[in-house]
């Protein structure tokens, strides 16, 4: 975040796909995001099966998608730390459950030593990138038209209040109705690892 930048901005610059907002908002939160995962990953059985990468990963996927179709209204950077941290917690309790479902032997799996996780280099490369913008592509292709729209004023920073005097109904039931799109769709690709903060 350039030292011109308001926070509030840089959030406007992530919603609007600015790959310099993302690459930075990566450089500034992945150590804290890992951090947390450690943290919530302390059982050995579970780090054989996923590591701080693996969680790290999955709530950057989530937090851009849902960043660019205007989900998260975040004015200061305490606001977004919270959030992170919060998904962190949910993506590694759904991630002990769904083990917990499989009922997987864990004592049974081979454990990686930790140089051989730390050797993924961390930061958003380019197949990262790319990869980010491959799934708000196909996210936003399974929304409906309507739901479109409703992301793209959202994206643009229009207060609920501001969408619903444009497209109809009120401020409450159109963000539910944007809420639901992206639960359906997050369930769809996969992404539904609880992370609705």
């Amino acid at each position: 975040m350039s030292q011109d930048d308001s926070f509030p901005d840089f959030i406007k610059r992530i919603r609007g796909g600015d790959p310099e907002a993302a690459v930075e908002l990566v450089r500034r939160f992945e150590p804290f995001i890992r951090r947390e995962a450690r943290m919530r990953l302390r059982n050995p059985r579970l780090t054989r099966l996923f590591d701080s990468v693996d969680v790290c990963q999955s709530v950057l996927a989530s937090f851009f998608v849902r960043a660019a179709l205007g989900d998260f209204d975040l004015e200061k950077p305490a606001n977004l730390v919270k959030l992170l941290a919060g998904m962190v917690c949910k993506k590694v309790a759904f991630q002990v459950r769904k083990q917990q479902a499989l009922k997987r032997d864990m004592r049974q799996m081979v454990e990686l030593p930790g140089e051989a996780l730390d050797a993924i280099a961390a930061g958003a490369s380019p197949s990262r990138v790319a990869a980010g913008k491959e799934l708000l592509r196909e996210f936003r292709e399974r929304l409906t038209d309507e739901e479109r729209q409703l992301a793209d004023l959202r994206a643009e920073g229009h207060a609920w209040e501001e969408i619903a005097a444009q497209l109809g109904g009120n401020a409450k039931a159109r963000c539910k109705q944007l809420g639901r799109a992206m639960q359906r769709i997050s369930q769809q690709l996969k992404l539904d690892e609880a992370d609705d903060v």
